[in-house]
């Protein structure tokens, strides 16, 4: 089965928004082992949409449609769909109802024009939208399937997963089962992972990919197999071999984030930590709160920018800091102590570092950043980096190596630096 996922909207092409539906779209096909073979965006002109609509029928057997579903005068999908394959506008009853209940229940008027969004080309099924006004249709048109869905993200994604894709799966040929998992990485680059699993999962029927998300890669694993439990078979013995060549660089599976695991694993261990935070300015604060439920092991942190707040706060010795320097080895050590002690933890993390682009010296290069990590009963680790990124990436690197050396310590890990940056002491 061939895909095709066509977007819709002027906002598009002027750049105003980036697209990330064809991605999310292209990823959850794969689920079903459908390769997205087009990718194609028009304007809301209704012209271009003509061409697109049947150029696509002729050459795909799914055809996933984003945008044009709305109540306004610009949102024009339904009307030139059913006009390029010859089918006649209809109100669904059951839809307009549909529409007037969502604005019932937040106590608004709704607009005559939300009307449109009931009317269908003739054939077509139905598809609802849980949380929005725009219900979504799939219509047969012969050779090819049209699946239409609101450009909303959020509805799109709930009605991909809830409404396109178990229609598709009927109607794939039967024989075939497909799965495929998401490894997350990090601490290596895209080659290197390439090259430790150069010799696993060789065969036909197993497929091993590889794409960058700083500051993590992924590893995507997809095996096919003549039925659903062999597959998950196969796909736990590959996944196996991958966890056991790359050990720790291996800290989840699927959508779960690192600061996911990091909290499941504190949890699980009755452990709690308290951040200080010089150059990361509350960022690994704000990645642990995230989570929910991390009130349970996450006491606080301090945002301790200026020199008198590292001392007032976290009581780091002026004297030390004169010496020193804020962003050094001992300074940094001495925030996480300082830390831990305050919010009495079993983990303190500390961060000081120079993002850019200036407050650079001679012995200070530009992107240094100094990481501590503090034990209660133990010692304190350490390290220093120097990252050659923008100031946003050198303050999410900064805090997934902290949030790292979390997962490790509880792992019973190395508090290893990542070997795709430079490592300076």
């Amino acid at each position: 089965m061939k895909a095709e996922i066509l977007t819709i909207g002027d906002e598009l092409l002027r750049g105003e928004i980036v697209d990330s539906n064809k991605s999310f779209l292209s990823e959850r096909l794969l689920d079903l082992d459908i390769e997205t073979r087009f990718h194609t965006s028009v304007a809301d002109d209704p012209e271009d949409m003509r061409d697109a609509f049947r150029r696509a029928a002729q050459r795909s057997d799914a055809v996933l449609v984003s945008g044009g579903l709305g109540p306004t005068r610009d949102d024009l999908t339904t009307q030139v769909l059913a006009h390029s394959f010859g089918r006649e506008l209809r109100l669904d009853e059951t839809a307009l109802a549909s529409i007037r209940r969502f604005f019932e229940r937040l106590g608004r008027e709704m607009s005559p024009n939300n009307a449109s969004q009931a009317y269908f080309p003739e054939g077509a099924e139905v598809l609802p939208n849980p949380i929005g006004t725009a219900p979504g249709f799939m219509l047969d048109v012969g050779e090819a399937l049209f699946f239409c869905l609101p450009g909303v993200p959020s509805e799109l994604r709930r009605m991909m997963d809830e409404q396109v894709l178990p229609r598709l799966a009927e109607r794939r040929a039967a024989g075939v089962a497909v799965r495929a998992t998401l490894l997350r990485t990090f601490g290596i680059g895209e080659s290197n992972l390439d090259h430790q699993l150069r010799d696993v999962a060789l065969e036909g029927d197993v497929t091993i990919g590889f794409r960058t998300a700083f500051p993590d890669n992924y590893v995507r694993v997809r095996v096919r197999a003549a039925s659903a439990a062999e597959a998950e078979s196969k796909l736990e013995q590959v996944c196996g071999e991958i966890h056991k060549r790359l050990g720790p660089i291996v800290y989840g599976e699927g959508p779960e984030t690192l600061e996911h695991v990091v909290g499941r694993l504190l949890l699980d261990a009755g452990r709690t930590v308290a951040v200080a935070e010089s150059c990361t300015g509350g960022l690994l604060a704000e990645r642990i709160t995230s989570v929910p439920g991390a009130s349970q092991y996450f006491a606080g942190g301090v945002v301790a920018y200026g020199n008198a707040a590292k001392t007032a706060l976290l009581n780091v010795p002026a004297e030390l800091l004169a010496a020193e320097g804020a962003v050094s080895e001992p300074v940094a050590r001495a925030m996480a102590e300082g830390v831990r002690e305050r919010f009495a933890t079993d983990f303190g993390l500390a961060t000081t570092g120079i993002s850019g682009p200036t407050g650079a010296t001679e012995a200070t290069p530009l992107g240094t950043v100094y990481i501590a990590f503090a034990r209660q009963g133990g010692s304190t680790h350490v390290d220093r980096f120097v990252f050659a990124l923008d100031r946003v990436r050198h303050r999410t690197i900064a805090s997934q190596i902290a949030l790292d050396w979390v997962r490790r310590a509880i792992l019973g890990a190395e508090l290893a630096a990542p070997t795709l940056l430079r490592s300076k002491g």
